[in-house]
Order: structure tokens, then sequence, then C-alpha cells
């Protein structure tokens, strides 16, 4: 072989190589429980991140490349969490990823990719730390697309104690992370108004009986109880008051608009309130193609998604995320991070249009004035009526 024939091989060679290189996907994780109590949120959200991206990769992908999901199921629990983090950095090479459901993995996860200088986009778990586990240090790279727990106990309280008169309110809250932060926050919020729950009870993931802990709210006097939980022990609270012949109104946070509260409470689940970013209510162009399109793809049974707002949350994540790629023309963790507090084109999402959600400081995309209360009515989430 003549010089000028090596050249052109050698040539030829690195042309293949880099064209290979330019055509690998852009790896994004999505971390979530996609088995067990919480599953309902997890498989909405993976969902509706899937659309998000199938629709990306429609239109040519980004920078001129697919976006590839690795998917992988946490099962709510932290140390699995914690695995699946460190297999996603270092074993995956993600440049970002998405989800977490759970409050408590979130907390146990996303230290791995502070220190990878990874973003993450909670999508789903709204525990009130979870942008501020590491606001001490330089840089940031933890972001969120729900409603923190700081906003939505505030509502709760407001909706109970300001618009609804009640005088008395019980507090049942499970034993996770996200249950017990969430009471807390609940209780500042009542502090700040030189008021106490009248009861204050714990319950455990897979309890089947909340007579003793209803018992003691009923006893107390309370006219409202305020929930924070995430699976289908909400239920029990709701069919436990049936039983005792005691009714008062639930109201709590999102996790009561979810198919396992509705579909276990039944009748008892009825006027039920919550916060939601998110109602499956067809109300906008965008929200309509959203939802038509998440009903063709998964085919929910009654066409309801299991958990709309995680599947919308989810969504959304993607494309801010996407902008973020887009901006900084690389999928470098420090320029994807400055990007995203620094966003210059707004983001038509499912749950708003994004204008600069982020900044250095503020790594929350959802404020108070996004989300809305929603009502249990009939085997369905509507808006609730003012």
């Amino acid at each position: 072989m003549n010089f000028k024939l090596k050249l052109l091989v050698a040539g030829l060679a690195l042309g293949f190589a880099a064209s290979s290189q330019a055509a690998d996907p852009i790896k994004i994780g999505v971390s979530g429980p996609f088995t067990g109590g919480s599953a309902p949120m997890g498989v909405s959200m993976r969902d509706g991140v899937k659309l998000a991206v199938a629709e990306i990769n429609a239109k040519g992908g980004l920078l001129g490349r697919q976006i590839q999901l690795i998917e992988r199921d946490d099962e709510a629990k932290n140390e699995r969490g914690v695995q699946i983090a460190q297999e996603l950095i270092n074993k995956e090479k993600v440049v970002a990823t998405v989800g977490y459901i759970n409050t408590g993995v979130a907390l146990a996860s996303q230290r791995f990719y502070q220190d990878a200088k990874i973003p993450v986009m909670n999508n789903v778990a709204t525990g009130s730390i979870i942008t501020k586990q590491f606001a001490d240090q330089p840089e940031n790279y933890i972001f969120r697309t729900s409603a923190s727990d700081q906003i939505q106990s505030q509502m709760i309280i407001k909706e109970a104690i300001d618009n609804r008169k009640f005088k008395k309110v019980a507090i049942l809250a499970d034993s996770t992370n996200y249950g017990q932060l969430g009471r807390e926050d609940l209780e500042k919020v009542l502090k700040s108004r030189n008021l106490t729950a009248v009861a204050v009870e714990k319950y455990n993931i897979k309890d089947v009986d909340m007579t003793a802990q209803l018992l003691k709210a009923k006893q107390a006097g309370a006219d409202v109880v305020l929930t924070y939980g995430i699976g289908p022990e909400l239920a029990q609270i709701a069919n436990g008051m049936e039983k005792l012949g005691w009714k008062v109104p639930m109201i709590g946070s999102w996790p009561l608009s979810m198919a396992n509260f509705i579909d276990n409470a039944g009748k008892n689940g009825n006027g039920t309130r919550m916060p939601q970013t998110f109602i499956q209510d067809p109300n906008t162009p965008k929200r309509k193609a959203f939802i038509d399109a998440y009903v063709k793809a998964y085919n929910p049974p009654q066409g309801r998604m299991p958990s709309a707002v995680s599947a919308a949350q989810g969504y959304d994540s993607i494309y801010l995320l996407a902008a973020a790629i887009k901006q900084a023309g690389s999928t470098d963790g420090p320029k994807v991070k400055a990007a995203l507090e620094n966003l210059n084109e707004k983001v038509e999402g499912v749950v708003t249009t994004y204008t600069k959600p982020y900044s250095k400081d503020d790594h929350e995309a959802i404020t108070a004035d996004i989300t809305v209360f929603g009502e249990v009515k009939d085997g369905k989430v509507v808006h609730a009526a003012k």
C-alpha cells in the first residue's frame, strides 16, 4: 500500500470513528418504583418521560443525536436507589437522570450525582429539603419539577382553616421520610398560625387497619383529617372512617389523587381534596394532545392515568432538560446545569409554560400559583369547586 493510499484509509477510518461517535445516543437515566405500592407514580412518570423522548427523537433528537433512556426500578427502597445511581453514573455514563418518586430514595441517591456533577431532575418527589440538600455547596446539581411539601403544606392548611373554617385538625402521616417530613411541614404551618393539631398519628406502609389512629383523632374532636402518605394505605383511612361511622373530610398531599387510593376507597374517597399541578382535563390544546397520546400509547383502565401528576411532571422534566442541553450545545454536566439556571427559551410543558423556571439559588420549577386543588369525584379527580 503506497503512502497516499495509507493516508486515505487512515482518513476514512477517522471519519467513520468521528461519525460513529457523533451518532452515539444521549443516555438519560430514569429511576423510580415501577413495582410495589408506589408503582402508579413510578410507572406514570416513566411513561410520561417516554412520550416526551419519543417526540423529541421523532424530530431529530438533540444535538443531532437520539435520546436513549436507561430505566431502572428502585422499588421505593433507599439502598436500591443508591445502587442504581452508581450504576447509571459509572457504567451507563448517563448525562442526567430524571425521576425519584420517594423523598427518602432521592435524599439517599442524589448525592452521587452531586459528586459526579451530573444534573438530577426530581420530577415527583416533594420533600422540601430535596433541592436544598447541597445548597451550601458552590454548585447544586439537584432540580425539581414537582410542588414541594412547603407549597403543599401551606395550601392544605389554608384550605382546611381559611377556606373551610375547620377548627380542630388531626394529622395522619405514614412512617416514610416523605410522610414524616410532610407532617413536620404541616405542623410548622400550624405553629406559624399559633395552632396545633388535636391529634398527630403515624402508620406504617402495608398497614390495613387504621382504627386505633382514627379513634384517637375522633376522640380528640377532630373535624378534618389531614394526610401525608404515599401508598394505598391512604384508602384504609377513608374506609376506616366509614367503619367507625365517622365521616369528616380528608385533605392531604397530592398522592390522594392516585388510582390506588381512588379505587380502593371507592365511594368513601368522594370529596377528598389534594394539591395538584395537573389534572387529567383536556382544558388546553397542549394538555389534550398529551392526554390523547398517553391514552393511545398505554391504554390505561377507564382511560385514566394511574397518576396524572407524575405523568405530566415526568413529561415536562424531559423538555426542560432537553432545552438546557440544546442551549448548552453540550451534554457536559456543569454546562447543562448552568443552562438550566438561565434558560433563554420558554418551554411549553403540560403543567405550565416555563419562563426561566430556575436560577442559581432556586431550583424549584413549580410555584404555589401553578398548583390547584383537585377533588375525588366518582372515580376520578376533578377541579375542586372554590
